[in-house]
């Protein structure tokens, strides 16, 4: 009787992991005082549309939308954590142009016309912002995708 082979892509090598399994476990694995935020965060920037997919980037959760990354986390600094908006890797030179569109939420901060964040700092912050949070994901999103 011959002995079962295992199939060559698995014999001593680490399974593939999705970029949700990454930030999964980058999540697990984070200590942070404000890591129930992060996460709250989290689920409202996965709940504006089914087709944002995230992974690591700048060791930290990263948000994807057509092939692209949108928003990161930052999660440097002392008692708080921001959210870092931009136009993916290749996005078009913006210099002295207007911002991607009117925030009217008040909740972004330009650092450029084609990048602004926004900072937490308590579970109310992100309480108070949940729906405004929601509604500037999307408009960047489609703001970003027009690029």
């Amino acid at each position: 009787m011959a002995a079962s082979k295992k199939p060559a892509a698995s014999a001593g090598k680490p399974s593939p992991t999705t970029g949700q399994d990454q930030v999964l476990e980058f999540l697990r694995r984070l200590e942070h005082p404000l890591k129930e935020e992060i996460e709250e965060v989290r689920r409202i920037i996965l709940s504006v549309d089914p087709a944002i997919t995230e992974h690591i980037k700048w060791n930290a959760p990263s948000f994807r939308y057509e092939d692209d990354d949108r928003v990161t986390f930052n999660l440097h600094g002392a008692g708080m954590f921001r959210l870092v908006f931009h136009c993916g890797a290749k996005a078009a030179k913006r210099a002295g142009k207007q911002p991607l569109f009117k925030d009217e939420t008040g909740l972004l901060q330009w650092a450029a016309a084609d990048r602004a964040t926004i900072a937490f700092a308590s579970r109310r912050e992100v309480e108070d912002s949940r729906e405004k949070l929601a509604e500037v994901v999307a408009k960047w999103l489609a703001a970003a995708k027009a690029q």
